[in-house]
C-alpha cells in the first residue's frame, strides 16, 4: 500500500512564501505523472502543477509564474514552491501520483489527504 502524505501548509500573509511538500511511501516501484491539486471553499478541485518523471513540468491557471513544482525522484517527493501568494490561494492543497507497487501491476491514482494553506493578512 501506498501512502502520500502533505506538508508544509499554514497561514502565510498575502505577498508571502509556502513551499508544500508531499512524500510518498511504501510498496513503491515507479511512480509516473504526480501533481498538485487544491479546493478552496464552495469549488471543485483544480489542478495547480503537474510533473513527468522525466522532468517536464505543467503550472496551470492563476498561479502560472507564482507557483514551481518540482520533484526528487531518489526520494519519491515532490515539492509546490509558492511565491506572491494571494488570499484567492487559499485552498486546501492534495497532492497526488500515478504509482505502481510491482512491475507487473498497472498504475493507479494514489491521493495525500491535504493540507490547509490560508493566506491572510
Amino acid at each position: 500500500q501506498v501512502q502520500l502524505v502533505e506538508s508544509g501548509g499554514g497561514l502565510v500573509r498575502p505577498g508571502g512564501s509556502l513551499r508544500l511538500s508531499c512524500a510518498a511511501s511504501g510498496s513503491i516501484f515507479s511512480i509516473n505523472t504526480m501533481g498538485w491539486y487544491r479546493q478552496a471553499p464552495g469549488k471543485q478541485r483544480e489542478v495547480v502543477a503537474v510533473a513527468t518523471p522525466g522532468g517536464d513540468t505543467n503550472v496551470v491557471g492563476s498561479v502560472k509564474g507564482r507557483f514551481t513544482i518540482s520533484r526528487d525522484n531518489a526520494k519519491n517527493t515532490w515539492y509546490l514552491q509558492m511565491n506572491s501568494l494571494k488570499p484567492e490561494d487559499t485552498a486546501v492543497y492534495y497532492c497526488a501520483a500515478e504509482v505502481r507497487s510491482d512491475s507487473r501491476w498497472p498504475f493507479v491514482e494514489v491521493w495525500g489527504q491535504g493540507t490547509l494553506v490560508t493566506v491572510s493578512s
